[in-house]
């Protein structure tokens, strides 16, 4: 069982860590992890930041992204949540939880999804600095960090 969305409202961690606890009595571990609305961006602090992606395509590249976390380890259910639109400082932005029997599968896997969520994902995010806006680039680290999934064997 997998969870997609992409929204532009809040989500609950508390409601998404108990769903994915409830989906089976087999469940041992849940990991998840919340990502922020930094308040910086480089040298500066940010007043916003935007996001857009291309609807149907963003949706399909995550379905796959999943896919294969699904098929690299036994997992029981996956989240994952990435807002759109404007967000400020603090804002929660990204939720990946991940359901599995045991916290090996868990801890991979939703390092895995993040990882290929940074980098992979067809996201496109614009930052606000002092009445300035900018296209933040990817970082080359986030890169690095997805391509270790792609020679590590699972």
């Amino acid at each position: 069982m997998h969870t997609i969305r992409i929204q532009t409202d809040d989500f609950d961690l508390a409601q998404e860590y108990q769903l994915l606890r409830e989906l089976s009595s087999t469940v041992g571990a849940v990991v998840t992890f919340t990502g922020l609305v930094r308040d910086f961006e480089g040298e500066g602090s940010i007043e916003s930041l935007s996001l857009e992606h291309y609807p149907g395509m963003t949706e399909s590249l995550l379905e796959e992204i999943v896919g294969q976390a699904h098929k690299r380890w036994s997992l029981i259910g996956t989240t994952v949540i990435h807002r759109v639109g404007e967000l400020l400082p603090t804002d929660q932005i990204v939720f990946v939880g991940v359901a599995s029997q045991h916290r090996a599968d868990a801890f991979e896997a939703a390092q895995f999804l993040m990882d290929y969520l940074k980098s992979k994902a067809t996201f496109w995010k614009k930052v606000s600095q002092d009445g300035e806006q900018q296209w933040i680039e990817s970082k080359d680290s986030d890169a690095a960090a997805a391509n270790r999934w792609d020679t590590d064997s699972v």
